[in-house]
């Protein structure tokens, strides 16, 4: 072999490899730039799904507040209608006290005795 051919054939092997090894230089860039984009949606997937969990939570809470608010508010409503049904059964025992026609529990119990008494 000629010293040229033996020179051809070292550069010819020289630019093989080189090609060889920017070939894989580039197929492990393009599989870093592809991991880059899945980690970039997966980010901005997780950031969605935080927000709708933050928005989930939030209207979770307005609906606790508006429950204790409305619990709250039966609570003053019942507490009226006690007073409110003490109040008329005042009423009833005073219109009862002070109404002639009516006889009181006392006075109901009066004649009842009476007669025991009387049957001895």
């Amino acid at each position: 072999m000629s010293t040229t051919l033996i020179v051809v054939i070292v550069i010819v092997a020289i630019v093989v490899v080189a090609l060889i090894a920017y070939m894989a230089s580039r197929s492990r860039a393009k599989q870093v730039e592809e991991k880059r984009v899945e980690a970039r949606e997966h980010r901005e997937a997780a950031d969605s799904t935080a927000r709708e969990a933050d928005k989930a939570k939030l209207q979770a809470e307005e609906r606790a507040a508006q429950a204790r608010r409305q619990q709250m508010e039966a609570e003053e409503q019942a507490e009226k209608a006690r007073a409110k049904q003490s109040e008329a059964e005042e009423l009833r025992q005073h219109a009862d006290a002070i109404d002639p026609d009516t006889e009181t529990a006392a006075e109901a119990d009066a004649p009842a005795e009476t007669e025991a008494r009387s049957e001895r």
